[in-house]
């Protein structure tokens, strides 16, 4: 198992899993760069077909 830290207590948390922290209960806001980079591409993508259809 791979050791990940909480930021907000600093405690390990050694669950995969694990969304919640063990010790202090606060989010472990894992993913949430996966979720950015998806939601940046999918914007992008529609601002330039946006872009393409009014140049057309």
């Amino acid at each position: 198992m791979a050791e990940y830290i909480c930021p907000n207590c600093k405690k390990p948390i050694y669950d995969d899993e694990a969304l919640l922290c063990l010790y202090c209960g606060e989010s472990l806001r894992r993913g949430v760069v996966v979720h950015k980079i998806i939601i940046t591409v999918i914007v992008i993508g529609v601002l330039l077909s946006f872009a393409v259809l009014i140049i057309k």
